[in-house]
């Protein structure tokens, strides 16, 4: 039975004094944290941009700080918008008044004096294509193309005097083919959009008519220009030209206007003549370009050679109607 006292001993384990020493030590870890936590605000303290000024990033150009100095200089450096072409319709529903002579020449006054200038050949004739000596029924694409298929206009714009998007008989079917075209008014300014900035002046002949394809011109167009042959029955058109207009800026541009009407073909030696200016006078005032075309027969020979008035007879007085007549335009939009 002696032996039994000692085993009773044994299951005294000195661990149990073992056991508050991870306590202690529990404790001890504990305190370290307690002095993270008190020094966070002495950390804090030196944060404000007033004491360390560039010392720390802020968040903002952590993210991108040289994208937003980039853009903020672009904005500082940003240019004016391009100025868009003039935009001029020749436009008369009668035939015979030289408007082609007058797109043409009217046209090259311009280069002349440093514009840039394209020129639209919107007659199924194809008769300003043919005064630059190209042969409308020749050319692979033309404006029927543009207006139709909705190909871009530089496609088909041949470089002589001036630039010029060239016609072809094709034009004659481009009215049936866009009866059921949505927004076929707007084809050629839809099509213009292309070279916007590219030219000073776009010149558009129109051809003899107020169909659609005239209906398109002066949708495209800011300004229009109506030259009139000095005789009674030339002028009775102008007033179905006005009720057109009129209809265009009440449904499809409202900002185009007539820049002047242009007296062409004057003979100033007949009386006649003198009472169609008088007439016109009259009844338009100052919308009467002080410019007269009269008659020459080198309006007659410079498309023979495929040429401008300016260049087949640059010292001519028909070549000077048109340069005079330039300077006219040219100061009404610096007016």
């Amino acid at each position: 039975m002696e032996e039994a006292v000692p085993f009773r001993e044994e299951p005294q384990p000195p661990e149990v004094t073992v056991d508050p020493e991870p306590i202690a030590e529990v404790a001890v870890e504990e305190e370290p944290s307690e002095e993270v936590i008190e020094d966070e605000p002495a950390l804090n303290a030196q944060d404000p941009d007033e004491e360390e000024g560039d010392a720390r990033m802020k968040a903002i150009d952590l993210i991108a700080p040289t994208r937003l100095d980039f853009l903020a200089e672009k904005e500082a450096e940003k240019e004016p918008p391009v100025k868009t072409a003039e935009v001029i319709a020749f436009a008369n529903q009668k035939g015979g008044v030289a408007k082609t002579t007058t797109t043409l020449n009217l046209a090259v006054a311009f280069a002349e004096s440093g514009y840039r200038v394209l020129c639209i050949d919107l007659d199924p004739q194809g008769n300003l294509t043919m005064s630059q000596g190209i042969d409308p029924d020749k050319v692979e694409k033309s404006l029927y193309d543009v207006l139709v298929n909705d190909i871009p206009i530089s496609e088909i714009i041949i470089k002589r005097e001036i630039d010029i998007a060239v016609a072809s008989i094709d034009l004659a079917g481009a009215e049936i083919a866009m009866s059921t075209k949505i927004g076929r008014e707007r084809s050629l300014e839809k099509a213009l959009k292309e070279v916007e900035g590219v030219y000073d002046f776009v010149c558009i002949d129109t051809p003899p008519s107020l169909g659609l394809l005239t209906i398109n011109a002066l949708t495209a167009a800011n300004k229009v220009i109506v030259p009139v042959q000095c005789e009674y029955l030339s002028m009775r058109g102008l007033v179905q030209l006005q009720n057109t207009l009129r209809m265009i800026q009440e449904n499809l541009n409202p900002d185009v206007k007539i820049e002047g009407i242009l007296p062409t073909m004057l003979d100033s030696r007949t009386i006649h003549a003198k009472e169609a200016v008088e007439i016109l006078e009259e009844n338009f005032g100052d919308l009467v370009f002080q410019s007269r075309i009269k008659k020459a027969i080198k309006f007659a020979e410079a498309p023979v050679k495929g040429a401008s008035v300016l260049k087949y007879d640059s010292g001519s007085s028909a070549a000077n109607y048109y340069r005079e007549l330039a300077k006219e335009v040219l100061s009404h939009g610096s007016a």
